[in-house]
């Protein structure tokens, strides 16, 4: 069985790729081809941490040497940030399916911050509208970083704004992500002056409590809510959900986890008619996305198993040999 570590990780999986192979598991899912059981999520250390386990599979699409099935095991401690350290530390755990065999343990920090942006990719390249560009961070941690090159993949990105609740962190997001990119990055005051006039917006964040209003939402813009992910947290506004034409990975798992959906669901303010669709079932274009360039589009992220078994499926591959 192979280990694969962060620089493994990092080297053989390249942001481009990474869309493509998101892109495809997500396909997999919405045609049957997946198997997605609801991560099992408990709370421990006094309520600073999670213990979250993601088991699924996935069907080698035609040649069953490719299947797999497998198992990712994360701990979830947000205070980790403010200590310089990662806030998703665990492995992925991938067997092959013809014997049952284990083949490869992952690093799931890497894979994670990689594939949880290369996601949000796919749903801004089908969802945003093809002039956008100009993009706001809420948040300056890793994803914002992977969030910032993952968008660069699907659109032409001219301006970026960061907020952070910690101000250093957004100016030193700025000089880095600025230095990087050859791309004015600046760093704003509120998350308000981030959002507003942007057509690209981003929420990264480790709140519980909405960071994204939707009155500060300009008409056409694009949202990927990625940070909030248990049924009592939630980073936008009620009037940022109710006002955008909502897409998201798998209902199931939104209708039992996404706090930013659940919670206006709890308090009558939205039913759930008001999902237009799986992400997979855009890739597949068997449902429309944007339908008007003036239309506010939501993309919440929670992170599937299939997707961590289909991008790390390409690591190991890669790392074999089996693909270049």
């Amino acid at each position: 069985m192979l280990i694969l570590g962060r620089n493994d990780v990092e080297r053989l999986l390249p942001m481009n790729e990474c869309i493509e192979v998101a892109a495809g598991a997500l396909a997999a899912l919405a045609c049957g081809e997946a198997l997605q059981p609801l991560r099992q999520v408990h709370r421990l250390a006094g309520e600073n941490g999670l213990l979250v386990v993601m088991p699924g599979a996935l069907s080698g699409a035609g040649t069953a040497a490719d299947g797999v099935h497998g198992v990712k095991v994360l701990s979830l401690f947000p205070g980790n940030a403010a200590l310089g350290e990662d806030t998703h530390v665990g492995s992925v755990l991938l067997f092959e399916s013809q014997r049952g065999a284990p083949v490869a343990l992952l690093d799931a920090a890497s894979l994670t911050a990689i594939r949880t942006a290369a996601v949000s990719a796919v749903a801004t390249r089908l969802l945003a509208r093809e002039d956008a560009g100009d993009l706001a961070l809420l948040g300056a941690g890793v994803q914002a970083h992977t969030h910032l090159e993952a968008l660069l993949h699907v659109r032409p990105l001219r301006r970026v704004r960061v907020w952070s609740r910690d101000p250093e962190r957004a100016r030193r997001f700025a000089r880095t992500a600025s230095g990087r990119h050859h791309l004015p990055v600046t760093p704003a005051a509120t998350a308000r002056q981030a959002v507003e006039g942007a057509d690209l917006v981003c929420t990264l964040t480790g709140a519980s409590e909405p960071v994204l209003e939707g009155g500060w939402l300009a008409p056409g813009a694009h949202v990927n809510a990625v940070g909030a992910c248990t049924p009592n947290a939630r980073e936008l506004d009620t009037d940022a959900v109710r006002r955008s034409r909502l897409f998201v990975d798998r209902r199931e798992s939104a209708l039992a986890e996404a706090g930013d959906l659940l919670i206006p669901l709890r308090r009558g303010e939205l039913g759930e008619e008001h999902i237009a669709g799986e992400l997979g079932d855009l890739v597949l274009a068997r449902v429309p996305g944007r339908t008007a360039p003036e239309e506010i589009t939501l993309f919440k992220s929670l992170g599937l198993a299939v997707e961590d078994l289909a991008v790390a499926r390409h690591v190991w591959r890669k790392a074999v040999g089996k693909v270049s």
